[in-house]
């Protein structure tokens, strides 16, 4: 499930699987499919 954040004054999307976050709504959507919940190898 991706949830809203507010960081740095910004309005983020986080994966709750994995923690990683994403500026676009729809990026965070895209990634969710995929996501096996482990932590990211990369930071993005």
């Amino acid at each position: 499930m991706v949830v809203q954040t507010e960081r740095d004054d910004s309005t983020w999307w986080e994966c709750e699987d994995c923690g990683l976050l994403f500026d676009e709504k729809t990026d965070a959507s895209d990634h969710e499919t995929h996501c096996d919940g482990s932590e990211p190898s990369y930071i993005q």
